[in-house]
């Protein structure tokens, strides 16, 4: 996916408004081409948890409508890991089971450090990273 610094920016803002948290939002990307970023949608974590995350079910498909009305195609679901590095957890990979194709943008919160972005594919219990097109790789 290709993802402006911009947006990049609104999801790292989002995981350090609550670092003590996982936080978690969507990216709707153009469904031409290349995908290409177009928003990035916030969404609350249900569990208000360092742990884990959870969208709303009635939340993520108002997220997902929201999308498909500007005639884009949800491209990646985000989320911060607050105590361990941006790499899928089991709880992430078990989670991806139900969203084949979308990427799994998380953003990494380790003490002291400056956040660390990453993105994966996760298809049948398989992770591969993928690159951010714009990202600055750290």
């Amino acid at each position: 996916m290709k993802i402006s610094h911009e947006l990049l920016g609104e999801i790292v803002a989002h995981a350090l408004e609550d670092p003590a948290n996982e936080v978690c939002g969507v990216v709707a990307v153009s469904e031409a081409g290349t995908p290409e970023a177009t928003r990035v949608l916030r969404a609350t974590n249900v569990h208000a948890s360092p742990m884990k995350f959870e969208i709303d079910p009635r939340e993520l498909l108002e997220l997902y409508s929201s999308i498909e009305d500007q005639g884009d195609a949800l491209g990646a679901i985000y989320h911060s890991h607050v105590r361990s590095p941006p790499y899928p957890s089991q709880t992430d990979v078990n989670f991806a089971a139900n969203w084949p194709g979308v990427e799994w943008i998380i953003v990494g919160l380790s003490a002291g450090a400056e956040p660390l972005v990453r993105s994966y594919l996760i298809e049948g219990g398989a992770i591969r990273e993928v690159t951010i097109v714009g990202e600055s790789r750290g």
